[in-house]
């Protein structure tokens, strides 16, 4: 599977050639199992197209697809610069990159908000996004699990969004991860509408 090609209509959503460089260089360091692997082990907590091979890969398609098409509506995104669309953007595209974890474990690690979040602060030197940017992509990404902040045996691991842009890309993922909200995809994992 050509990564690039597998992600050809959401680098196209990205306008700042900045953001897209360096969400290019993200895509093609994740992990092999990120293309492979369903969204959720249980499929409790996600739709059918999140099921089976390659659904955590189209639960992030969609989880992008629903930011564009929320921010593409002046109601909600001119309260955003577009450098700013563009990096909750490309981090809704990566926000389960390291969902089992790096090496791959057997199931969702409850930190991987903070694993993915970690990984973009190691690879800052291979991006183009300056500190300030590389930063919102961050925090982004580590609240982007909500109020869903306590692992199984009740600690608390994760901090909840606070800004508006965490709290952006939390209802993009929550929205993708409903079983009402039905994404349609063609056989190629493209979103076919």
């Amino acid at each position: 599977m050509e990564r690039l090609e597998v992600f050809k209509n959401e680098l196209n959503y990205i306008k700042d050639s900045r953001v897209r460089n360096s969400l290019i260089h993200m895509i093609s360091v994740l992990p092999d199992y990120f293309f492979e692997v369903a969204a959720a082990s249980t499929g409790k907590y996600h739709p059918d197209y999140a099921q089976g091979e390659g659904g955590l890969l189209r639960h992030s398609k969609a989880a992008m697809r629903i930011g564009y098409e929320l921010l593409e509506n002046p109601a909600i995104g001119d309260k955003y610069k577009p450098v700013e669309k563009d990096l909750m953007l490309a981090a809704l595209l990566i926000h389960d990159g390291l969902k089992l974890g790096n090496p791959r474990e057997k199931y969702t690690r409850f930190d991987h908000p903070i694993l993915m979040a970690d990984f973009v602060e190691k690879e800052k030197d291979n991006l183009e996004i300056n500190d300030e940017e590389r930063q919102l992509m961050e925090d982004v990404i580590k609240t982007h699990m909500g109020v869903w902040t306590t692992d199984y045996n009740g600690n608390k691991i994760l901090e909840k969004p606070k800004t508006k842009y965490q709290n952006f890309v939390h209802m993009c993922d929550f929205l993708a991860s409903r079983k009402c909200i039905l994404v349609p995809f063609d056989d190629n994992n493209n979103i076919s509408v």
